[in-house]
């Protein structure tokens, strides 16, 4: 089975900062990895060269198969941490964006997350809570039938009691094709979905495995080993 995503020794430099040193990180399909490490750590860069968004300084990076491109925007969904959305737009403008904009857009899976979120396709965008603006920006995200699902930082701006709900939603609509990368520094509450784990730290991945045995040989949750590590 080849591996959906593929790095090997990505290094990323900006002037004279280290970002990134020498990532090596394969994930095969049908898995969800968590990529965990503090702020500053490199996971977001990491997220945008996987995404085609930035340019890695040296090593070699392929999703499904291919370098960066034109093919490889096809086939990644990313939620990046930041805002997309135009002020002027309704939820409905919103998912009618998506759909002129990535060919693989289903349409009707949008409207049945927006009801499983609560979000009315009526509202202003700009009218919603951070959390409801989170819920719908990981429906037009999921939305797509992509092969690579890139979430950075999903459940930020969104309250505990949501979290659950956004969890189900992430779990249940994604396929044994498909693969997933989530950054977050909320580990406790989202580590039951992660197959495999990364820890970064200061550009390098300093701990890497399935989720089940590390915490089957450490004798530690993700969450406790992930405070162990970063101390």
């Amino acid at each position: 089975m080849d591996n959906i995503l593929e790095s090997k020794k990505i290094c990323k430099s900006y002037m004279n900062k280290k970002a990134l040193r020498g990532v090596d990180l394969n994930i095969l399909p049908g898995k969800i990895v968590g990529l965990l490490g503090p702020n500053g750590s490199g996971k977001t860069t990491f997220l945008k060269i996987a995404a085609g968004i930035l340019h890695p300084s040296s090593g070699e990076i392929l999703v499904d198969g291919h370098k960066p491109g034109v093919y490889t925007k096809s086939v990644v969904s990313y939620l990046p941490d930041n805002e997309y959305l135009f002020k002027w737009m309704k939820v409905k403008d919103a998912v009618m964006y998506f759909k002129d904009f990535y060919t693989d857009f289903d349409v009707k899976k949008s409207k049945e997350l927006l009801e499983f979120m609560n979000l009315d396709e009526n509202s202003p965008v700009k009218s919603l809570s951070k959390g409801m603006k989170e819920k719908l920006k990981l429906t037009l995200v999921l939305s797509r039938t992509a092969k690579l699902y890139i979430l950075d930082e999903p459940l930020g701006g969104v309250d505990p009691t949501a979290r659950e709900k956004i969890l189900n939603a992430i779990v249940s609509n994604f396929s044994e094709n498909s693969s997933m990368i989530i950054t977050t520094h909320l580990v406790n509450d989202i580590e039951r979905i992660f197959d495999d784990v990364a820890f970064i730290s200061d550009g390098e991945i300093i701990l890497k495995g399935n989720a089940e045995e590390l915490r089957m040989t450490r004798e530690k949750s993700i969450d406790e080993l992930y405070r162990e590590v970063f101390q």
